[in-house]
């Protein structure tokens, strides 16, 4: 009749419709659909074991905070580079092309970390690292889609970036109390690293994937996007996704030495506790919202950065370690209901043909004010002080924040 459709609803997180008989049938286990998120959690863990390290670096190796921010950048740059080709090259080759040389990429950047001896290492293994993590944000996390089937798109968004922030949260944490307990304090948990990624290796091998239907035309390397139907989805999961990350991105990057220089406290127990204690926070509070709608889970997030930036603020005017743990969770929780929106707009409405791509382009628009605002913050420390640094930081975060929830607030997609 030439009507046009009306907009597809995006019901609470995880609870199918019912779907086909058929697609039931072929539904693989539960379980498979839990063990298929491994490589996400594997290589997330790798992303984020240097946190607690960087000051027994810093102190050996003598560099700035504003250097130590380029050295976390170099895996931003990495990220982003794979970004560009990783989300195309899997949905035209298939998962499994793309997540296998990612994982070995893991293990090259492993034994980087713990033989490292300059600033260079440093560099490589972290670029290296964020190559993987390129990978396995468009590969991996469209290949839990594809195992979960169309009648668990929702459940599998919810894995994926459980997945994703649970071993962003794990690797410090391991490193931390590996490097306090035990000798070697810069290769142990990178050792214990090689052997997770390698069971990773063997989840990927094993994996029920279907290859691509051979369609897709366009060039290998490109910006990632999404159809133009679903631009808007895209758009609502960047503006709270984005300000998340920055925030957890700073913690990450300059957390210990603010731990360290303003709270005078060096643990790196605690300097890894507060990054798990952040991205525990970002895994609990996605399964504690899967029944809320999608518009109301992108407010909340937003609500919990501008919240956390502003705990963060103070936190270094009243030199608090507890406030500041408190200012992680908050924003690791704003990232973690930042990345399940989008995520789950993005899996519930994109193609599957274009899903790897449209996961590359929701990291695309989060990782890049994330790997440029932390830099930034970080050599404005070494010229004003980090405290002063950091309150500009927390205003222009808080601000990101507070304007994208009302780009979502103001979207004329009630239905979400």
């Amino acid at each position: 009749m030439g009507c046009q459709q009306p907009a597809p609803t995006l019901a609470p997180v995880v609870r199918q419709p019912p779907g086909s008989a058929d697609a039931a049938a072929d539904a693989p286990p539960r379980r498979a659909v839990w063990l298929s998120a491994w490589p996400v959690t594997a290589v997330f863990i790798l992303s984020n074991t240097a946190t607690p390290l960087y000051v027994l670096w810093q102190d050996r190796l003598g560099f700035s905070s504003g250097l130590l921010t380029v050295v976390f950048a170099f895996y931003i740059v990495g990220l982003l580079g794979a970004l560009l080709v990783a989300g195309v090259a899997s949905d035209r080759l298939g998962r499994k092309p793309i997540l296998l040389p990612a994982l070995a990429l893991g293990v090259v950047a492993s034994l980087l970390f713990a033989t490292a001896e300059s600033v260079v290492a440093l560099a490589a293994a972290r670029l290296l690292s964020g190559i993987a993590v390129g990978a396995i944000v468009s590969a991996g996390m469209a290949a839990v889609t594809d195992v979960a089937g169309p009648a668990r798109k929702r459940l599998a968004a919810l894995l994926a970036s459980a997945a994703m922030v649970l071993g962003a949260g794990l690797g410090p944490l391991l490193a931390g109390v590996l490097s306090q307990t035990l000798p070697a304090p810069t290769v142990t948990a990178f050792l214990v690293e090689i052997v997770l990624l390698g069971l990773a290796v063997l989840v990927v091998w094993r994996m029920p994937l279907r290859r691509p239907d051979g369609t897709h035309t366009g060039s290998w390397i490109r910006v990632p996007a999404v159809p133009r139907p679903q631009r808007t989805q895209l758009m609502m999961g960047i503006a709270v996704f984005a300000p998340g990350i920055t925030s957890t991105s700073f913690v990450l990057s300059l957390g210990p030495s603010l731990l360290a220089d303003v709270l005078d406290t060096s643990s790196r127990v605690v300097a890894g506790a507060v990054a798990f204690v952040m991205f525990g926070a970002a895994t609990a509070v996605q399964f504690a919202v899967q029944r809320l709608r999608v518009r109301t889970i992108l407010l909340v997030g937003a609500g919990l950065i501008v919240a956390g930036m502003a705990l963060l603020a103070a936190a270094v005017l009243l030199s608090s370690a507890p406030l500041l743990a408190v200012a992680a969770v908050s924003a690791g929780a704003g990232q973690g209901l930042g990345q399940l929106g989008g995520l789950t707009l993005i899996s519930t409405s994109v193609p599957a043909g274009r899903l790897a791509e449209a996961n590359a382009a929701l990291s695309v628009g989060g990782y890049v004010p994330a790997g440029l605002l932390p830099v930034g913050t970080g050599y404005l420390s070494d010229a004003i002080g980090l405290s002063t640094a950091t309150a500009a930081f927390t205003v222009v975060v808080a601000a990101a924040a507070a304007a994208g929830a009302m780009y979502v607030a103001t979207r004329r997609q009630t239905t979400l």
